[in-house]
């Protein structure tokens, strides 16, 4: 095939995807490997058209407080992992959690992210009194949660309470892969049932994946680009792998802001009206990362609440930017690195408008990978 014959299937493939919202597993690698400076930048114009036919030059901003870095688990990337004995342990207590939140609140923000690892000490007897304080002090404002997984009765439990949306990274749909990256106690069926029972309850559903993780091929990418599609979450938050030094993936190579930036862009064209943030760890990897991510159709920023003292702490990966920064320190400089591309920060709560299903929202996993890519 001739390089105008390849650019215009590839090209063909783009227009499927823009018309129908699908592709089948290996149209998705054919786009996969077919990355190019080139065609990047003919799918990201495309990608800012779909993005702004639906939310305009608006970006949401999300204040994000980590209230905890104990976790329960093991996972080989993480640098909070439970047996990371270099980690400085903290849990945020709940005055200085509904702190974070009136500052947040007198800085604009109408959505707070409750993110932690998966700690015990969070049962649903101190959690959910959290969440109804937090909802009954900003009736206004949206409660995400991002706190790994629970049972069915804990997600329900927490809706009730207040919490509006739940994010949950599926981290890798392929089972063989996931279990190359966490350890045994931890299983991509499991991981992928939590997320259709947070559908199932109600919540606002964000769901993603690690770009360039260990081992990761085209072929896993095209198969949580096939999960992502059927589960039409109202969320989908990628970034890159980035190592940290007390890790077994240490000496791992980081995954590359090219294809993180040509996924954000495809990820627009799937799901026109999905929520997509240009994540902390894009701006880890390059100085703009986070503006190149919105100028690839990504329309959601998360500026830190938390409190400095603690912000280094809570280290998934190595070089975390924005770790001294005020709350307000964040919100301005985001505010202008925004404006500098011709987009503006929006305070709304910013609700996804991915709520008609261009797919059937029917979970076809069973807890053993039952679903025809695994």
């Amino acid at each position: 095939m001739t390089f105008m014959e390849e650019t215009s299937h590839l090209k063909a493939l783009v227009q499927k995807l823009t018309d129908t919202h699908q592709l089948e597993r290996e149209e998705w690698v054919t786009l996969l490997q077919g990355q190019s400076p080139e065609f990047s930048e003919y799918l990201f114009a495309l990608a800012r058209k779909v993005r702004q036919k639906h939310y305009g030059t608006d970006v949401y901003v999300r204040g994000l407080i980590e209230f905890t870095n104990y976790c329960r688990n093991d996972c080989y990337y993480c640098g909070i992992r439970k047996s990371n004995p270099t980690a400085s342990r903290y849990r945020l207590s709940p005055e200085e959690i509904l702190s974070c939140c009136r500052i947040g609140y007198r800085l604009g923000f109408r959505t707070f992210v409750l993110q932690g690892g998966e700690d015990g000490y969070y049962t649903d007897a101190r959690l959910v009194p959290l969440v109804e304080r937090i909802k009954t002090s900003y009736p206004d404002c949206a409660i995400t949660l991002s706190v790994g997984e629970r049972d069915r009765n804990s997600y329900q439990r927490l809706f009730d309470a207040g919490a509006d949306r739940y994010l949950l990274r599926h981290e890798t749909f392929q089972h063989t892969h996931y279990s190359k990256l966490h350890p045994a106690s931890l299983s991509a069926g499991h991981r992928q049932d939590c997320l259709w029972t947070l559908k199932e309850i109600g919540y606002q559903v964000g769901t993603g994946f690690m770009v360039g993780s260990p081992f990761q091929t085209d072929q896993h990418l095209a198969e949580d680009l096939l999960f992502i599609t059927r589960l039409n979450p109202q969320m989908v938050g990628i970034g890159p792998f980035i190592p940290h030094h007390a890790t077994p993936f240490a000496k791992k190579s980081a995954g590359t802001l090219e294809k993180t930036l040509f996924l954000l862009a495809l990820l627009r064209l799937l799901l026109p009206k999905v929520l997509l943030p240009a994540t902390t760890a894009l701006g880890t990897i390059h100085p703009k990362g986070r503006e190149l991510g919105i100028l690839a159709g990504a329309n959601v920023v998360m500026p830190n609440l938390s409190p400095t003292s603690v912000r280094k702490d809570y280290a998934l990966y190595d070089n975390k930017i924005c770790t001294g920064d005020e709350a307000a320190e964040c919100r301005v400089c985001l505010e202008r690195r925004v404006n500098s591309i011709g987009y503006q920060i929006t305070t709304a709560r910013g609700d996804s408008l991915n709520l008609d299903s261009y797919s059937a929202a029917i979970n076809p996993i069973d807890s053993k990978g039952g679903y025809p890519y695994v």
